[in-house]
């Protein structure tokens, strides 16, 4: 019978290397354009506008969003609803 003993320090560097393949795995993944829900830099990014145009949108009722806390959300749908047509509401 083979016995192999781990040790703390085994656990701890374990953890460290677990942890860093972790971060290299999360910051390599962005966030689909088409996922449900975007926040305000990614429907920028996506159309190309300035935060004072995504602003605009917003007061003007053309683009629909919904604010959770002190960010604002949009759904990619609506999105899509606003350029094919531009008869978003506010939420």
């Amino acid at each position: 019978m083979n016995v192999e003993l781990i040790t703390r320090e085994d656990l701890r560097q374990f953890k460290t290397e677990l942890l860093e393949e972790f971060k290299t795995i999360v910051s390599k993944a962005k966030p689909s354009p088409h996922s449900k829900w975007l926040k305000s830099a990614q429907v920028r990014e996506l159309l190309k506008i300035s935060p004072g145009t995504l602003l605009n949108l917003r007061v003007n009722g053309h683009l629909r969003y919904t604010k959770v806390g002190g960010s604002f959300y949009y759904q990619y749908e609506d999105i899509e609803l606003m350029l094919a047509n531009g008869s978003s509401k506010k939420r």
